[in-house]
């Protein structure tokens, strides 16, 4: 009796979060940034780090990035990040708050991150950091906040 009580509770709580589970809508328009590491330090004994790179990110052109990685979690091989972007094409500025998750692969860091722009436009973006190569390659899409 109590596997079948405990088998009816799974199943409830089951759908009940399935109910609220939404599907996060990508534009097709998806672009590739290519970055290189200006340089990266840290003030406070290796707690956090701070990184700074520019490149070119598709319709945005060139663009400067600076983060600053934590570890707040203290789980040594993740983390979280902040950060600021900014960019000039032609004679349109467009800014970035930037903030996501990295775990550390092997050699890399892979980021995950949501990045609403001054353009009105959000944009989620997943990353590759190689700090021996000093590159950050992300593959970004505009979320579609319509639907």
């Amino acid at each position: 009796m109590k596997r079948i009580t405990l088998l009816i509770l799974i199943l409830i709580s089951t759908f009940h979060f399935s109910a609220y589970a939404q599907e996060m809508s990508l534009s097709k328009d998806s672009f590739e940034g290519n970055f290189v590491i200006d340089s990266t330090f840290t003030r406070d004994g290796g707690k956090t780090f701070e990184v700074s790179a520019s490149g070119d990110a598709g319709p945005y052109g060139r663009v400067y990035l600076s983060y600053v990685f934590t570890d707040k979690q203290n789980l040594g091989t993740a983390g979280e990040f902040t950060g600021f972007a900014w960019t000039q094409n032609g004679e349109d500025v467009v800014t970035a708050t930037l903030q996501g998750a990295y775990v550390k692969q092997g050699k890399v860091f892979k980021m995950y991150t949501f990045d609403p722009t001054s353009n009105g436009k959000l944009n989620f973006a997943t990353g590759i950091v190689d700090f021996v190569a000093k590159t950050m390659k992300f593959k970004v899409s505009e979320v579609d906040t319509d639907s």
